[in-house]
């Protein structure tokens, strides 16, 4: 284990940029970019999501596309399990499953290898932020057609003001840091 890796969740945050009318005016962005190239706060991330979990017999860490494929191998590794992406649709070379799921203005689709996940297998879902839930309960509606148990969903940062957390009801669903506003 990193050495110093046990910055409590006030430091984590300092870590974190907020930027301003990005990505348009109102809204401000967590930006966990700058969490991430700091060693002691990455570590943290993963230490504290990974102690978490680790006696859930974990079989796979799911990873969403794009930044929870930072996140999922790493946990992985820590918790002696494998790791499969969760994609855009087009994205993997094999046969996929599909899971449509409806946003505010619109729809979009995830996918996974048909062959990913074997029935029974535990699975943790990780991403680095939840915020409407949508792609975190349509993550896990896929991995359920798959034959998955979800074991939990883990997240590095919640925006609780949005309610995500409404949309996974029945899931033991984690998060390191939280935002009101």
């Amino acid at each position: 284990m990193p050495a110093n890796s046990n910055l409590d969740s006030n430091q984590l945050k300092k870590l974190i940029r907020e930027v301003p009318d990005f990505p348009k005016k109102g809204i401000l962005f967590y930006d966990i970019t700058t969490l991430l190239k700091d060693k002691v706060g990455f570590a943290t991330l993963v230490d504290r999501l990974s102690e978490h979990y680790v006696d859930q017999k974990i079989d796979l860490v799911l990873g969403m596309e794009a930044r929870g494929f930072i996140f999922a191998p790493a946990l992985a590794y820590r918790l002696n399990a494998g790791f499969v992406p969760v994609r855009k649709v087009g994205k993997l070379p094999a046969e996929t499953v599909k899971f449509d799921y409806a946003l505010e203005y619109g729809t979009n689709s995830l996918e996974m290898h048909k062959d990913a996940i074997q029935k029974g297998q535990r699975v943790l879902i990780v991403d680095d932020l939840l915020a409407t839930g949508g792609t975190a309960e349509a993550t896990a509606n896929l991995a359920t057609m798959l034959g998955a148990e979800i074991a939990g969903l883990g997240f590095v940062v919640e925006l609780d003001f949005l309610n995500g957390r409404e949309k996974l009801k029945g899931y033991n669903v984690m998060s390191l840091l939280h935002y009101d506003k």
